[in-house]
């Protein structure tokens, strides 16, 4: 199975979307395939990559398994998943777009839940709960990925636990605030939780009779590993002086141990020495919105594109960045999992 790996943060405003992009891009520019999976019902990954123009046409035509939403919609009838048809970016980058109407799939997936834990008819709530994970590696299959990175909301809804339980690895963006930290503070004991509760689920399903008549269902093991987090640089937010950023930031390695791992905190030790902080993600000032506008990761940039002077030495230091990042990201997938060495 193709590994997943999701970014989130229950707390928005945290760059999680702009961290994807970027990273999406670098790995197929190492000549790794991927697959960008959007299931955030804003859509926000799905409108960088694409124009308005593609978005609204997509959306419009409702075409079978043209977006995650319209991949698991048969459910909710007497269907089955769709399979995915995506968007190529590139020959080793592909997307699986969005979609608003996803959101009408929450309610599907609450009232399922209590369902998959019954004594028989067991298969229809666990196709459901597990319909990401299906979609998913289908897309996985088509594009022959080596990875697949997953963007989602800022809440604790159903979509997101199923996403979340279709995960292999968790990253975890935030920034330097105490809405951050409570983000973080809420997230751990969740994903525990929802780990626990799948695994009861999974148990359910093996002993049941019902898994004889289905040898070809596979199912999600819901790892949620977690890899790490990463921080924003202080002057994303100008307005704040340094000696408040750093009142926050320093107490990201403790909650981070206590909340995610369930670790007691590492005594004085500090953001920039702490082994779980991937990296601290600069702001790139004007760079954003000039790459928002052509659509184009910040490291494309051209002198064309107005990335001259100063801006063209910050191209190249964000091609750096990003390249460090995702090797410091598949050297922690491979040391939490050996296999894959």
């Amino acid at each position: 199975m193709t590994p997943v790996l999701t970014f989130f943060n229950n707390k928005g405003g945290v760059g999680k979307t702009s961290l994807i992009y970027h990273l999406a891009w670098t790995y197929a520019g190492q000549g790794k395939r991927v697959v960008a999976a959007d299931l955030d019902p804003q859509a926000n990954l799905t409108a960088a990559f694409l124009d308005e123009d593609r978005i609204e046409k997509i959306w419009d035509r409702k075409t079978a398994g043209a977006t995650i939403y319209e991949c698991v919609k048969p459910l909710a009838g007497v269907g089955d998943i769709a399979r995915p048809r995506l968007q190529r970016i590139t020959p080793d980058l592909h997307l699986m777009p969005g979609d608003v109407a996803l959101s009408s799939y929450e309610d599907l997936l609450s009232t399922e839940w209590p369902n998959s834990m019954g004594d028989h008819n067991l298969y229809r709530p666990m196709r459901i709960l597990s319909a990401f994970w299906q979609v998913m590696q289908m897309a996985a299959k088509t594009a022959k990925a080596d990875l697949v990175l997953v963007d989602i909301g800022p809440n604790l809804g159903a979509i997101n636990r199923s996403v979340l339980l279709a995960t292999d690895y968790v990253i975890i963006p935030l920034g330097a605030d105490l809405f951050s930290l409570q983000g973080l503070s809420n997230l751990g004991p969740t994903l525990r939780q929802w780990k626990n509760l799948w695994q009861k689920r999974l148990d359910n399903w093996n002993s049941s009779r019902e898994k004889a008549e289905y040898p070809d269902f596979d199912l999600p093991a819901g790892r949620m590993q977690p890899l790490g987090y990463l921080c924003q640089q202080h002057s994303v937010r100008l307005d704040r002086p340094a000696q408040a950023y750093d009142k926050w930031v320093q107490r990201i390695p403790a909650v981070y141990r206590e909340a995610i791992l369930g670790e007691p905190p590492v005594p004085d030790m500090r953001q920039q020495d702490d082994p779980y902080c991937l990296a601290t993600i600069k702001h790139y000032r004007s760079l954003i919105p000039m790459a928002q506008e052509r659509r184009k990761p910040i490291f494309k940039l051209t002198s064309a594109d107005g990335a001259i002077g100063s801006h063209a030495g910050a191209v190249l230091d964000a091609k750096k960045d990003f390249q460090k990042l995702a090797d410091r990201i598949m050297r922690q997938m491979t040391l939490q999992d050996p296999s894959e060495a």
